[in-house]
């Protein structure tokens, strides 16, 4: 009975059992290193935890797409992205931004706040450029830092104001920031602020300031008497509406453009209370301009005795850093200025140049 039974293989023996025992095509065929590759490496089957919620079809392929990336260049992923539409390889190559370069992006603009005079007392006040009887006179918010400093008007690079003034007709012919002086003589147009002191922008002003320079414009109205005062920008009629309104006077609606004849200046009967006098100092030293009187011949000066104020005319601000308005929306404004000046000159058949 013992000699009949099947000896017991030996432990080599039944591991020879499982060798492979394939030709050396088949070794070299892609579709066995596949099959081999396929056996060899598994991907755990995910577990789910009670109460969490299964993974739609979605997230499953991209966390298989992910797997996939991370075998073939060798590399370990991390969690598949949770937002919407991210790709394999935007969560895998795209470098994150450093610190620096980040708070660089999202560090906001520091918004410009008051600053006293004493600010930008080294920088000059810049003259008006003004004469009796102008055909308009314009009314700016203040000096900025690089009209300051070339001490004429308007002077820095991306302010539209000369641009818009020959665009509509206002100008017959181009003139720069340079012969800002010229103007009364050669046009019969001048140039004056509502506040006098320079700045480097509205928001270091206190509107007691504009408030203040509201009396003296007025007080420039009665004195040199223009037919027209252009206020470049909202901002500058509106303090003139806010002292008229401490007044007792009606407050208008706004419009740009020209405003109702009962807003004309110089003829409020009073220079109010716009502020104090410390104010009004700096305003009150430069109403006249012995540069801009150079060019005008005071001997053919006439007062009109029928003068009833200055009629009003608010105009889009030029400012390079005013953007409410599109620019065919100024130029539209602005041209209003113009066709009425140039009927103006015709009128007064007036030889200019």
């Amino acid at each position: 009975m013992a000699d009949d039974a099947t000896p017991l293989p030996s432990f080599g023996g039944r591991l020879a059992n499982f060798a492979y025992t394939g030709n050396e095509d088949d070794a070299a065929s892609p579709s066995s290193a596949r099959s081999l590759r396929s056996r060899s490496i598994t991907t755990p089957a995910a577990r789910s935890t009670p109460g969490s919620p299964a993974k739609s079809p979605l997230q499953t392929a991209m966390k298989r797409k992910l797997e996939d990336a991370g075998e073939a260049d060798g590399t370990t992923l991390g969690a598949v992205p949770r937002f919407a539409g991210a790709s394999a390889h935007s969560a895998a190559s795209s470098p994150s931004p450093s610190p620096t370069k980040q708070s660089r992006r999202s560090r906001p603009a520091k918004p410009s706040k008051y600053a006293p005079p004493t600010t930008y007392a080294h920088l000059p006040l810049l003259p008006d450029a003004i004469a009796p009887n102008l055909l308009v006179l314009f009314v700016g918010l203040n000096p900025g830092i690089e009209t300051a400093r070339s001490g004429h008007a308007y002077a820095h690079p991306s302010n539209r104001f000369w641009k818009l003034m020959y665009s509509s007709g206002v100008l017959p012919e181009w003139c720069t920031a340079q012969e800002d002086r010229t103007l009364p003589a050669r046009f019969r147009l001048g140039l004056t602020n509502i506040v006098a002191r320079p700045s480097r922008n509205g928001a270091e002003l206190k509107p007691a300031e504009l408030d203040a320079g509201v009396a003296i414009l007025e007080a420039k109205a009665r004195r040199w008497r223009p037919e027209v005062m252009c206020f470049v920008g909202k901002g500058i009629w509106d303090s003139v509406v806010r002292v008229r309104a401490r007044q007792g006077r009606p407050k208008p609606a706004f419009k740009y453009g020209w405003q109702d004849e009962s807003e004309n200046m110089g003829v409020s009967g009073g220079d109010g209370d716009g502020g104090g006098r410390q104010e009004r100092t700096a305003n009150e030293e430069i109403l006249g301009d012995e540069e801009s009187a150079k060019y005008v011949d005071e001997s053919s000066v006439r007062v009109d005795p029928e003068w009833k104020g200055a009629r009003v005319f608010v105009a889009s601000s030029t400012s390079g850093l005013a953007a409410s308005l599109l620019p065919a929306e100024k130029e539209a404004i602005w041209r209003q200025l113009g066709s009425w000046v140039e009927q103006r000159r015709k009128e007064t058949k007036e030889v200019t140049g």
